[in-house]
């Protein structure tokens, strides 16, 4: 009966403490996870920062867009046309 209690009270010891050492690694584990994470996302913000600074990398938002305003002009003043 004595036997059959130590062996219970080791099984929940061993559980009790890898409970605890799983827990303790797992929280450093994610904490440093978080730190990489908080990294990688200042850097990708500075990059993106220093895109939109610079207007040489900046895009042309009229890129593409072609418009005589003489031609308009003219159609509309001329009515032979």
């Amino acid at each position: 009966m004595v036997n059959n209690k130590l062996w219970w009270a080791i099984v929940v010891a061993v559980g009790v403490l890898g409970y605890w050492v799983g827990d303790w690694q797992g929280y450093s584990r994610s904490q440093n996870d978080v730190k990489k994470a908080q990294e990688v996302a200042a850097q990708k913000a500075a990059e993106d920062a220093a895109k939109a600074a610079n207007p040489f990398k900046a895009t042309n938002p009229l890129e593409g867009v072609e418009s005589n305003p003489f031609e308009e002009a003219k159609k509309v003043l001329n009515p032979f046309n």
